[in-house]
């Protein structure tokens, strides 16, 4: 039998935009999660300019988890630009990035854990994707472009439920605002050859707060922002 792997020092990313229903719960699990699988932990919450009580509830939180950041932007900024403040503020060697509207079970960062000896990435895959037929729809025809212009084969570009080497991550310079967070992290881990093991993870439907993917507004930034990037990097080549 193989010895089981060493634990780790995580610091847990999770963007959160008027999630004021799935905080408190989101929170609570990946702590609990981590106390379980990590050697040592913190939990980073980008609060993306939020005007609901995200910022009072977040607040409370931090007074039962001393392990609990807060960065706080004055304004939406977008996905990516909170994931991008997460990562900077992130100060142990493992990054793991999960959203915060419990579409993910945070327990499953121990498959994401076993894997980590042997990959500089460890990324998730939905088993079953628990979206609206919308939002799949708007998914499978930016991950089709992706495939298309980066020759990317990663099974589910935008699974937001990741492990990540931090001094990878310091080697990136991303910039994207918007969803493209994710298609740049690849591109560019790529470029470091990188190790990146992908792993099956559960996905579950959302039941409370709004999702904001399936806007046409945030679509078409999406697939504005991947063709200026696809420019970007044929530019670089």
């Amino acid at each position: 039998m193989s010895p089981a792997p060493a634990p780790l020092e995580i610091s847990a990313v999770l963007p959160a935009f008027n999630e004021e229903a799935n905080l408190e719960r989101a929170v609570v699990r990946t702590a609990e999660a981590l106390a379980a699988s990590a050697k040592a932990f913190e939990i980073i919450v980008v609060d993306d300019g939020s005007q609901d009580g995200s910022a009072a509830l977040l607040n409370r939180l931090k007074a039962r988890y001393p392990a609990l950041r807060v960065v706080r932007h004055p304004e939406n900024r977008g996905y990516g630009a909170a994931v991008r403040s997460g990562f900077a503020a992130a100060r142990l060697p493992w990054v793991f990035m999960m959203d915060a509207d419990n579409q993910f079970d945070p327990c499953d960062v121990s498959f994401l854990i076993s894997s980590a000896e042997e990959a500089d990435i460890v990324t998730g895959y939905r088993k079953q994707r628990r979206d609206p037929l919308p939002r799949r729809l708007n998914a499978w025809a930016f991950f089709s472009l992706v495939r298309i212009l980066f020759g990317l084969q990663v099974r589910d570009v935008n699974c937001a439920f990741k492990l990540l080497r931090r001094d990878i991550l310091g080697r990136m310079d991303l910039r994207s605002n918007g969803a493209l967070i994710n298609t740049e992290v690849f591109v560019l881990a790529r470029r470091q050859h990188a190790r990146i093991v992908e792993v099956p993870v559960n996905h579950y439907p959302r039941t409370s707060g709004r999702q904001t993917g399936a806007n046409p507004r945030v679509v078409l930034r999406a697939f504005k922002e991947l063709l200026a990037f696809r420019a970007e990097v044929k530019k670089a080549a």
